[in-house]
């Protein structure tokens, strides 16, 4: 993510901040100009902004709600911003906890939309768009009976809130034996599957997918019983984690998600000018550059850039006590299914790919449970 900063004192903000320490300005994120604003609150619907001129904006009506801190063109007729207009249904806030959760969830689904835009991908919500658009359900477990699995259905994107609360999050990764599980992981992860019908099922795409990744026509209830029984053992060699061996469209949701892991991470890394002296041993020195999103490939950054950054980032956690921040190995295999995926973002974000809109039939099985 770029560095932001208060549009009044450019003062150094964050993608979170409500208001700027410095200048105790109101801050809202204009997702349409990718930049912080600051404002002050008159009482009509739009704020007047600090510092830029440009357009008019209001807050998202979930600002009240101390949910959301993106703004909506005051020129449109809409309440909530771009992320908020997905969410279909929140947790009961009859429970206190709950609206903490809710938070958490949409301040993750922000970070997940934030990369989306830069990377020029379609959004849109089911309200307007009800055959194709996206919809997301925060849902929780009424009972040790009832069962809420994250997961995609056309569209659909469901989330357990339990996954938002830390101590149940780790308590499920432990179970699992899963090296990394992150709220923002879940998110990019299940948007995969969103993409996969938009960019590739029906596409001139699927062949090449299938040399790399399987064929996805494979049984996907049969694929996760035989995962779950017996995993393949020597999955370290050609995917990114364990789970990504079970069926094709798991493969690439994770990889997916791996991939926005390395294109906010590099851009994150290289608007604070990250510079490795020791890169590598004896290697040459290291100034971090984000993903070139029009390169024709990015097998070299991989692992020239990305690599590094995420093995200095490990060794951080491990001085601080922390566990490994990005606990993956990333083999050659695994670097041909990210530069694909790169590839197949960069024609669909230009257009010369047609967007997918025609539902995919999976048998009654719902990819990504």
């Amino acid at each position: 993510m770029k560095q932001m900063t208060c549009s009044k004192c450019c003062n150094r903000v964050f993608f979170e901040n409500l208001r700027c320490e410095a200048c105790g300005s109101t801050l809202g994120y204009a997702p349409d100009e990718q930049r912080m604003l600051a404002f002050d609150e008159p009482g009509d619907a739009s704020w007047r902004r600090l510092g830029l001129e440009g357009p008019a904006y209001r807050p998202c009506a979930n600002r009240k709600a101390n949910v959301c801190n993106w703004m909506v063109p005051s020129a449109t007729g809409h309440h909530l911003c771009l992320s908020c207009r997905t969410t279909r249904t929140i947790p009961a806030l009859a429970k206190p906890e709950n609206h903490g959760y809710w938070a958490a969830l949409e301040q993750a689904k922000r970070r997940l939309f934030y990369t989306l835009i830069e990377l020029v991908l379609p959004t849109p919500n089911k309200l307007e768009d009800p055959a194709n658009g996206l919809s997301f359900e925060f849902l929780e477990q009424g009972s040790p009976q009832e069962h809420v699995l994250t997961g995609h259905d056309e569209g659909v994107i469901t989330l357990n809130i339990a996954e938002a609360d830390d101590a149940r999050r780790e308590h499920i990764r432990l179970s699992m034996h899963e090296p990394s599980r992150t709220l923002l992981g879940h998110f990019r992860h299940e948007i995969g599957h969103y993409y996969w019908d938009r960019l590739v099922r029906g596409t001139p795409w699927i062949e090449e997918f299938r040399s790399l990744f399987g064929d996805e026509r494979a049984d996907y209830d049969a694929a996760l019983k035989i995962h779950y029984a017996s995993p393949v053992a020597d999955w370290p060699l050609r995917f990114i984690s364990v789970y990504a061996s079970s069926h094709p469209w798991e493969d690439w949701a994770e990889t997916w998600a791996h991939y926005l892991h390395m294109v906010d991470g590099l851009e994150t890394a290289a608007s604070w000018g990250t510079h490795l002296e020791l890169a590598a041993p004896s290697g040459p020195a290291l100034k971090v550059r984000p993903v070139d999103l029009n390169a024709e490939s990015i097998r070299a950054p991989i692992v020239e850039q990305w690599l590094p950054v995420s093995q200095f980032i490990n060794a951080m956690d491990r001085s601080l006590g922390a566990r490994d921040s990005y606990p993956f190995i990333v083999v050659p295999p695994v670097i041909e299914k990210l530069d694909f995926i790169h590839r197949v973002v960069r024609a669909g974000s230009a257009g010369r790919v047609p967007m997918n809109f025609l539902p995919r039939e999976v048998d009654g099985a719902i990819a990504g449970f």
